[in-house]
């Protein structure tokens, strides 16, 4: 494969608050504790080691319990067994529970992780680095993980749901299966994922059950372990801090501040996610809603589930599984429970994790290295000649649409396209009406200005219809600059957003993974774009 990498800037589809955080901006470094050089896990380590071994011991019986019906690698239990050992720490990723994994960024997420913690190990020998991949399991927005893109078409499991998705019956995915089954073709490898889709949601019983299976097989050669918050066991670690955040709002006010911080840096930055008063939702029998207080009672929202306070203590101390935390809240279950240094997410998920840094010191738990997750643009044979032959190169296909055709019919153009020389002389000339009105009657300024906007305006307007009237002459090149972008770029957004690894595998069956592991750096920090050689 050809490797070249883009800037994450240039590529149009991250936030400028991201952009500064990966390029190390001065004004964003109060936002995090250590940024992610490979120099500077040292230091994580160090401020990690006071991880309590009691929550080593409860994690690993924990794990053993959650794998002790799954199949696994020898390297995997070895990971599993050495999170007990002192000197073990952990790199996590974490993802929501899409059917057949979702969106392709899945993979590279997981890839990021298992390659950060072999690049740990070959700089800290003295330490163990295990890569895990934390399920979302506890959360209730179906609706966001039913289906998977499967060339250009959404292959979608309807059911009613309701409550954590991980508890969710995976009766009904037959259905699907066909689909999918009827769409992918009879090739081996088309095969291959007939026969995972199969195993991971046919013959498993909850989507908890599927997802872990599936996980599994993708990644247990590399020693991959997967996490199941939703957990009595893991949860009485947390305890102390749902206390704190539910009857002292402790992350309530220290978010709130911050986000008001970020803002005073810099207006633009997006604030991905804001703080409630509680940051937890009460789960139980197929209800995961949010729990409010009014007047020093505690309420189940669209429930008649209600609690004082001494009620919920109790509650929570008999029942922590009950309690579920939030999209704020959950980053820090992570943290308590895992000997973890760095959490490698998307553009979004860091964007909330950088308001969360004051909350995690008044919780007194350090708080990790963020590194955003590989990103990447696959592009096959095939497409690589289009490009060749349209010469469109790897900086143009980023270009929104409109963007990339006006400025290929300009260049291929028998005529020239560009006003700026007219425009040029057009100012010129009105500097000295600007100058006449001046030494006559200055009220005339605003007349002459007015003018000047006025023919400058049907310039523009002449170039436009002289470009429309170009791409209507260039329409079969018109049509495949806009096909290839479409093939690179569904429904206008980054290709590992829209395609499921499916589509990829049938390109490269076996020989996927490892091409990834071998082409992304996760300290890189760059956008990759990997082309057949």
């Amino acid at each position: 494969m050809d490797i070249d990498c883009l800037s994450f800037r240039k590529t149009g589809y991250f936030s400028n608050l991201i952009c500064d955080y990966i390029e190390g901006k001065n004004e964003v470094e109060v936002l995090y504790n250590q940024f992610p050089k490979l120099e500077n896990f040292k230091a994580q380590i160090k401020e990690k080691e006071s991880f309590p071994v009691a929550h080593r011991k409860v994690l690993v019986k924990a794990l053993k319990n959650q794998y002790k019906n799954v199949k696994t690698s020898s390297l995997t239990s070895e990971h599993i067994d050495s999170l007990e050992n002192e000197r073990t720490f952990t790199v996590v990723t974490g993802h929501q529970l899409n059917l057949f994994t979702g969106p392709l960024y899945f993979l590279y997420k997981i890839v990021s992780a298992i390659n950060l913690a072999n690049k740990l190990k070959e700089e800290y020998p003295d330490y163990n680095f295990v890569p895990v991949y934390w399920m979302a399991t506890e959360d209730h927005d179906f609706e966001e993980i039913n289906y998977f893109n499967f060339q250009g078409k959404k292959i979608q499991w309807n059911k009613e749901a309701s409550g954590a998705v991980g508890h969710l019956s995976t009766k009904g995915l037959e259905e699907v299966f066909e689909i999918f089954s009827l769409g992918v073709g009879g090739s081996k490898n088309a095969t291959h994922l007939k026969e995972l889709f199969a195993k991971a949601y046919l013959e498993h019983e909850t989507l908890t059950e599927a997802t872990r299976f599936l996980a599994n097989e993708l990644f247990k050669v590399q020693g991959l372990v997967i996490v199941d918050g939703d957990d009595k066991n893991l949860k009485e670690l947390l305890l102390p801090y749902m206390k704190k955040d539910i009857f002292e709002q402790v992350s309530f006010h220290d978010i709130s501040n911050r986000i008001e911080e970020i803002q005073k840096i810099n207006s633009d930055y997006p604030i991905q996610v804001n703080p409630r008063e509680i940051n937890y939702f009460y789960l139980i029998d197929g209800i995961r809603e949010r729990i409010i207080e009014q007047d020093g009672n505690y309420f189940v929202n669209d429930t008649q589930l209600s609690f004082s306070k001494e009620e919920l203590i109790k509650e929570l101390e008999e029942y922590p599984e009950r309690f579920s935390p939030n999209v704020v809240a959950r980053p820090l279950y992570q943290e308590v429970i895992l000997p973890n240094l760095c959490y490698i997410g998307g553009g979004g998920e860091l964007a909330y994790w950088l308001e969360l840094q004051s909350s995690f010191e008044s919780m007194d738990i350090p708080f990790p290295i963020l590194l955003l997750r590989n990103s990447a643009l696959v592009i096959t044979g095939k497409q690589k000649e289009k490009l060749k032959k349209l010469n469109v190169s790897y900086d143009d296909v980023f270009l929104k649409q409109h963007s990339l055709i006006n400025k290929k019919i300009r260049e291929i153009s028998n005529i020239d396209i560009d006003f700026s020389p007219q425009k040029e002389l057009l100012e010129e000339q009105f500097k000295g009406m600007y100058n006449l009105a001046e030494k006559t009657d200055k009220s005339f300024l605003g007349a002459v200005k007015a003018q000047e906007v006025k023919q400058k305006k049907g310039l523009d307007n002449l170039e436009k219809r002289l470009l429309k009237a170009q791409k209507r002459k260039l329409e079969d090149h018109v049509m495949r600059l806009t096909d290839i972008q479409n093939e690179l770029f569904p429904n206008q957004s980054l290709q590992e957003r829209q395609l499921n690894f499916s589509e990829l595998y049938l390109e490269y069956g076996e020989a996927l993974l490892p091409m990834l592991f071998k082409s992304l750096n996760p300290l890189d920090l760059s956008f990759v774009i990997l082309t057949k050689n």
